[in-house]
Parts: C-alpha cells; sequence; structure tokens
C-alpha cells in the first residue's frame, strides 16, 4: 500500500516538472526570435503587403503574436498554417480565417511555404519590438530651416560693421595726428584747402572729360548689354513644388535610371512628367522612409519625406489599401523651358546620340531639390555641337556621307557642327 502511494506521489512530481518544463522551452521558443534576421526577412517577404504600424494592402503587424494570442486564443501554430498557406486554414472552416478574408477584400494571404520553424520565429521576433520613438532633430522648427553649420548672415554682416566703425575710428585719429603736427610746425590748414578744388579743376580740363565720358558710355553700354542678354535665360531656377521630390534619394542614394520615370526621353520630342502611377510602382509599399533619411532630410533641408508621401497618396486617392477614386491633379512648376522658335528632340540626342543626361541637366543624382543647370542659351547649345563628336561607327546607312565630310575636313571624327548642326534650320523652323 505504501509502495502504491509512494509511486503515485512519484509520478505527479513527475508529471508536474514536466508541465514545468513544457511551460518553460515554450516560453523559450517564443523568446528564440532573431529579430536582426527577421527584419531581413520581413524586408524580403512581409514588407510587399504589410507595416508594422500601419495597414497596407495587409494589417498591420506590430506585436502580431501577442495580439492573436490575446484577442483570438492563437497559437504560433496557428500562424505557421496559415503562413505557409492560408488557403487551406480558410478551407478548413477556421472562423478567425474567414473573418480575415472578409475584412480584406477577400483576398487571401500569399503563401510562403518555404519558410522554416526558425524563420517564422524570427519574423515574430522582429515584429515584436517596440516601436522605435520618433526622430528629433536639435534646433528643428516648424517652418523654418535647421542650421547645421557654418557662420550665419548677421555674424558676418556684424563682423563688417565693426570692421568700418574701427577704420572710421582710425581714419579720425590719423586726422588728428596730422592736424596736431601741423599745428607744432606753424602750417595753416585752413589756408593749405583753400586750393582750386578737384573737381572744378576737373572740369576745366575739356580733355578729361571727353575721356571719362567715353568710358562712361562705353561701361554703361556693355552692362546693358548684359543685362538684356539675361532676359529669358533661367540658370538656376528652382521653384518649390506642390510635393517635394528628392532626385538626391531616387537617382543617387537608390540609383534609379533617370529614363525609368522620363521613359518618354527615349522615343518622342519631350522628356515627359512622370505619372503619379509611377511613383505608386514603389511607394504603394514604400509609405515612410528610414530613420536616418528622415534625419537627414530635416536637418538638412527642414523636409517631413513622410508627409510628403502622404500628398502622394492625398493626389491619386490611395489610403494605404486600396484607391478610393477621390483623387486630383498635381501642378507641378516647369523648370526648363525652351522658347517657342527653337527645336529641340529629346530622342535625336538620348537615343541616337547618347548624351547622358546630366550633360545638359547637371549632377541630377546630388540634387535635392531639381534646379536648371545649364543656360540653355543659344551659344551654349552651339558650342556643344562644335565640340561634340558623332558617333559614326557601325552606322552603314550614312557610311559614305561621313566618308565624304571625313576627307573634306581632314578628321577622323566628325562634329555635329561640320554635320550641318550650326544651320539654322536644325533648330529654327
Amino acid at each position: 500500500m505504501k509502495q502504491v502511494i509512494y509511486c503515485s506521489l512519484t509520478s505527479k512530481i513527475f508529471s508536474l516538472c514536466l508541465v514545468l518544463l513544457l511551460s518553460f522551452s515554450t516560453s523559450l521558443i517564443a523568446q528564440d526570435g532573431d529579430p536582426v534576421n527577421g527584419k531581413s526577412l520581413f524586408n524580403s517577404n512581409c514588407a510587399a503587403c504589410h507595416k508594422l504600424d500601419k495597414p497596407m494592402t495587409g494589417p498591420a503587424l506590430r506585436n502580431v503574436e501577442a495580439r492573436l494570442g490575446d484577442e483570438q486564443g492563437l497559437d504560433r501554430a496557428w500562424i505557421s498554417a496559415w503562413i505557409r498557406n492560408s488557403a487551406s486554414v480558410i478551407k478548413s472552416g477556421d472562423a478567425y480565417a474567414n473573418k480575415l478574408l472578409a475584412e480584406w477584400n477577400n483576398v487571401p494571404m500569399t503563401p510562403f511555404p518555404q519558410l522554416g520553424d526558425q524563420d517564422i520565429a524570427d519574423i515574430l521576433a522582429y515584429t515584436a519590438a517596440p516601436k522605435p520613438e520618433p526622430v528629433v532633430v536639435e534646433g528643428a522648427t516648424d517652418g523654418a530651416a535647421v542650421q547645421t553649420g557654418g557662420i550665419s548672415n548677421d555674424l558676418i554682416l556684424g563682423a563688417l560693421a565693426l570692421l568700418f566703425a574701427l577704420l572710421a575710428m582710425a581714419l579720425f585719429l590719423v586726422n588728428k595726428t596730422l592736424n596736431r603736427f601741423a599745428e607744432a610746425k606753424g602750417i595753416d590748414v585752413i589756408a593749405e584747402n583753400k586750393r582750386t578744388p578737384l573737381w572744378k579743376a576737373f572740369a576745366q580740363n575739356q580733355f578729361l572729360v571727353l575721356v571719362t565720358a567715353v568710358v562712361f558710355l562705353l561701361a554703361s553700354g556693355y552692362f546693358v548689354y548684359g543685362y538684356f542678354m539675361q532676359v529669358g535665360v533661367d540658370q538656376g531656377y528652382e521653384p518649390v513644388q506642390p510635393i517635394h521630390y528628392s532626385h538626391r534619394i531616387h537617382a543617387g542614394d537608390n540609383g534609379i535610371d533617370c529614363k525609368y520615370c522620363h521613359s518618354s526621353a527615349r522615343v518622342s520630342k519631350t522628356s515627359g512628367i512622370p505619372s503619379l502611377n509611377v511613383c505608386m510602382n514603389c511607394h504603394k509599399s514604400i509609405s515612410e522612409v528610414s530613420e536616418d533619411t528622415f534625419a537627414e532630410g530635416m536637418s538638412e533641408h527642414s523636409v517631413d519625406y513622410n508627409a510628403e508621401i502622404q500628398k502622394l497618396y492625398d493626389a491619386v486617392g490611395w489610403d494605404g489599401t486600396g484607391y478610393t477614386g477621390e483623387s486630383h491633379p498635381v501642378k507641378w512648376i516647369r523648370i526648363h523651358n525652351l522658347p517657342d522658335f527653337a527645336y529641340f528632340n529629346h530622342s535625336q540626342h538620348v537615343e541616337v546620340g547618347g548624351i547622358e543626361c546630366q550633360t545638359c541637366h547637371g549632377p541630377v543624382e546630388e540634387m535635392e531639390i531639381m534646379y536648371q543647370h545649364a543656360p540653355l542659351t543659344m551659344g551654349w547649345c552651339i558650342n556643344c555641337h562644335r565640340e561634340t563628336n558623332v558617333k559614326v561607327k557601325d552606322n552603314e546607312y550614312y557610311t559614305k556621307i561621313h566618308e565624304e565630310l571625313s576627307k573634306k575636313y581632314g578628321v577622323e571624327e566628325l562634329t555635329v557642327a561640320q554635320m550641318g548642326g550650326l544651320e539654322c534650320g536644325k533648330c529654327h523652323y
């Protein structure tokens, strides 16, 4: 009898230890994920449809495991089955799976059967990480640019004012000292100053008056000519657009080719303004920028990139999960604008001539705010035609013409000008 009781007690203790061990191991499994690897897996598999803190094509996933456990009583096994094959979970009649399907436009989740248990654990560990605090740039003020270094204009003006004050004081002291010396030598300063004034002596010299008038007229003509030659030249023009677009981030940091957005530059006269649909090809999934990019924009240009992305969403009518149908046009401000009497064909220069975009538009990949780099004057275009060699290699259609022109000018490579690129009718007709 005692042996039976002893065995029963032993089995109960063993069972209790087993339960504790299983509970401990389960808690370990819940925390055994690697959030660093989980972030990489999340970005490559989940980020196209999900954000951590905002709904997109799918729901937000911050603390998804804890939320499903507390609200729905679902464990990691259910989450793993849903990730690997959501359609089978829905077909099984699972109540929450069908509710989730109905809430998200009856579009089932893309299956990821290749994700193992450890991969899913890593992803869940990443989603369980606390939300980072917003980045605050020291010295940032609403509606004002942040000064990141250098000397302010007020400091420079103050230094110049102090310099002029010291110079005036020095001149006053010199004049006072000279007067003292004159008194000591018995010189009458007032009498010495009664000589013929300089202006009167100048007016009496007709040759100096004539030379001065000629110089003045020539200088005036030069400056008037220079002023009128700048009419219509908008080099450096840098307007503020209704939606801030950073070429530095897109073309520079992300390496997006110019012709991905300005695709018509290859086949037509104009480069075209990209449709907002082109922007949404990427920004359906990119609703916010990284903390480093956000901090850099705030510190250098007072640009809230996330707010600018929201302007894009408002323009196309995107609510994060789908299009609402309420859209409105964006009134972009044109930067590069040639006169109506000047003809320029982008495709002729980009495709046939092989001219890089930076040749005319400058280092676009470095521009935070787009501006007109070149003057776009007639003289600027003519100089380019005089200096740029035409790519005649492997162009059999014009081989004979190229050979004849090369003999005529005694050169191996022909410039645009030598092929008639300076004829008026090329650009004006």
